[in-house]
């Protein structure tokens, strides 16, 4: 089949690259000629897992191609899936500018059929004004104002298995209205996504509103379970349990589960502030406040500080003159994503109080130089506290204590001889839990996790 995606960020790059694994013909539109030359020579703008390897095999097969051509994408895909950036606006509502703007665009050049997706995730009641902004423009031209119809179908990707949740899905969401075009569009999407469903039917078909509020329904939830272990962990701390057992002994019912159940330093991305944000403002829209999803917000902005509040239990508010190692950048692992990482909360709050910084990631330094220049805007002299260097153990040399923000593979089991050996006290502060209390007691190490006996 001959699909267009419109956008070639994270959703659409690992979008068109999956489908065109499955032998799809792709064509995908971005309006960033930065982006697309990158692409082009054979780069990959952003650090996904297994993405650059696919989207080489595809490019040289021939069913993979990058283009600023609007006219061209439009003219290519009978399918044409809008997967534009839909960022928070300032009242927490998602930004449709763009998602509006290629309708638009689809509108201004179509002239057979077309089932356009959206991918994006956008609130209830978007496919109403994609619809709208694609017939007005289709009237201007003379050509029938149904020529084209709009389908939800939101992604469900995780940061860091991106190709692997989009081979392999828990589920496919598939919203269409119940008219003659939109059960030819259903057609058209039960054929693009037949080889998903071989082994097993993974698709869920339902009317378009309630696909929209699906995507926001299940990463509201996601978030939910996670500001709930954190409150549990920071409780832990205080009356002496270990979360860490809680986990296990509420994960084992099989009501509960044991997903996104880690405490931590909060959550961050692209994905579960904005949508969480974006939620609660469409039902504050309508006249109801989500009350839960507001104790969400508020709790996970609270967590960001946590680690920061047992570094100032330990060595008092004023740390002038001391220096932290830092393990981990992006807000999850395998991925380069700093959109609300938790490390750049910790990082100010650290240089903030007279200390110095030396931070390591896999991945994710050169994003992180980027969003700590802006977190830093209006301070060079705070931002010249803050170095980063391509070893982990290269950041413990001279350090007071080691702090621990993403759990990278890489972190879980380190020479921690080697540890004691360069920092100048043994002192890890573990956002992450990735390691066992008695196990770095046993060691000499001054052990400080997310409720665990602190």
């Amino acid at each position: 089949m001959k699909v267009t995606i419109i956008g070639s960020g994270y959703v659409g790059l690992v979008t068109g690259a999956c489908l065109a694994e499955q032998g799809n013909n792709v064509f995908c539109l971005d309006l960033d000629p930065k982006k697309i030359d990158i692409l082009n020579s054979g780069g990959v703008p952003i650090y996904e897992p297994g993405l650059k390897e696919m989207i080489e095999r595809n490019r040289a097969a021939g069913r993979l191609q990058f283009s600023t051509d609007i006219a061209a994408s439009v003219a290519h895909g009978d399918i044409q899936f809008i997967a534009v950036g839909t960022p928070p606006d300032e009242d927490g509502s998602a930004d449709l500018q763009y998602v509006v703007a290629a309708a638009r665009n689809i509108g201004r050049h179509a002239t057979t059929p077309k089932v356009i997706v959206d991918k994006s995730t956008v609130p209830v009641g978007t496919a109403d004004k994609v619809s709208a902004a694609i017939k007005e423009e289709l009237e201007k031209r003379g050509q029938p104002a149904d020529l084209c119809s709009v389908v939800s179908n939101p992604e469900f990707l995780k940061e860091g298995a991106a190709v692997e949740d989009f081979m392999r899905p828990d589920r496919i969401v598939i919203g269409t209205e119940n008219t003659p075009a939109g059960l030819r569009a259903k057609e058209q999407m039960r054929k693009l996504y037949a080889p998903f469903n071989r082994h097993h039917e993974r698709t869920y078909y339902m009317d378009v509103k309630s696909a929209e509020l699906t995507k926001y329904a299940a990463n509201a939830m996601l978030a939910t379970r996670i500001s709930f272990m954190n409150e549990l962990a920071n409780l832990a701390d205080l009356v002496g349990a270990d979360i860490e057992a809680v986990r296990q002994g509420i994960g084992s019912d099989s009501r509960i589960g044991y997903g996104f159940l880690y405490s931590g330093t909060g959550y961050g991305g692209s994905c579960f502030p904005k949508d969480v944000s974006a939620l609660s403002k469409t039902a504050r829209e309508h006249g109801r406040d989500l009350k839960i999803l507001d104790a969400v917000e508020a709790v996970n902005e609270l967590q960001k500080y946590i680690l920061v509040e047992k570094i100032e239990k330990r060595f008092g508010q004023d740390l002038q003159g001391m220096k932290f190692a830092l393990w981990g950048l992006a807000f999850k692992p395998n991925t380069d994503d700093m959109r609300e990482a938790p490390s750049r909360v910790i990082i100010q709050e650290l240089v903030k109080r007279g200390a110095s910084v030396v931070a390591h990631d896999p991945v994710a330094m050169k994003e992180a130089q980027h969003y700590l220049e802006i977190d830093f805007k209006g301070n060079p002299e705070g931002l010249q506290k803050v170095s980063m260097v391509d070893n982990p153990m290269a950041a413990l040399d001279c350090c007071d204590a080691l702090v621990i923000v993403t759990e990278w593979k890489a972190f879980r089991s380190p020479d921690f001889e080697q540890v004691m050996q360069k920092l100048t006290r043994p002192i890890i502060f573990d956002g992450r839990n990735l390691y066992e209390p008695s196990a770095m007691q046993e060691l000499g190490i001054e052990y400080y996790g997310i409720g665990r006996h602190n």
